[in-house]
């Protein structure tokens, strides 16, 4: 089975067998903290996750413009794959989960042994 690859930060989690589409990852999420906003849009052959907005960009090592690149297909109830971010010149896998208005994306590096997970509300 051949699955059409996208770059994404989040996936979409039903309570039915749905499977996940690329556009119910599409839009703008705000992070669980409440200190930034990203835009996740499709770019090219993958779905970006580019920062729009940061309370407090002095505070942080985030920019606006700052952008992650997701090479995600759909994986059961929601979206599995890598990721780049080339501010970091960092390579993770990552999985993303989104649900009515909430998303929970998780990135791993080192083989799985360090991985993070953040919650988003649509916004």
């Amino acid at each position: 089975m051949h699955l059409r690859p996208f770059i994404v930060l989040a996936i979409l989690a039903c309570p039915t067998a749905v499977s996940a589409q690329p556009n119910d990852i599409l839009g703008t999420w705000l992070r669980g903290d409440g200190a930034a906003r990203v835009k996740m849009a499709n770019c090219g052959d993958a779905i970006c996750a580019t920062n729009v907005w940061i309370k407090d960009p002095a505070g942080q090592k985030e920019k606006v413009g700052d952008k992650l690149v997701f090479k995600i297909a759909p994986k059961g109830d929601g979206w599995s794959g890598s990721g780049y971010d080339p501010q970091r010149n960092l390579n993770l896998s990552a999985t993303l989960k989104a649900s009515g208005g909430t998303m929970t994306t998780t990135g791993c590096v080192l083989g799985g042994l360090v991985c993070r997970s953040t919650q988003w509300t649509r916004n």
